[in-house]
């Protein structure tokens, strides 16, 4: 598979948007702004020619399995969420 074209971006520290300033004191993740060009925008923007099948197939099994990852993340999240929301929640009289 040829490096270096998917995460370039990434080993520049273009998408670290998850350090905090060091001049400031520390701030919540959701509080972070998001970068313009994140992983997934730069994948999206790659060419796929220089790809056989073989390798096509291995990208797709990969991305398939971040995608997983994802999905399981924003469920542990959302639960966690809710369990919050759920403990503080105004008392009805």
């Amino acid at each position: 598979m040829p490096t270096g074209h998917c995460f370039s971006a990434l080993a520049a520290g273009v998408v670290d948007s998850k350090a905090a300033p060091s001049d400031s004191a520390p701030v919540m993740e959701d509080d972070l702004p998001r970068p313009k060009g994140d992983a997934a925008s730069a994948l999206a923007k790659e060419s796929l020619d220089p790809y056989s099948q073989v390798e096509l197939g291995e990208r797709i099994a990969l991305l398939e399995a971040e995608i997983a990852r994802i999905e399981a993340h924003r469920d542990k999240v959302a639960a966690h969420r809710s369990a919050a929301d759920e403990l503080f929640k105004p008392r009805t009289s």
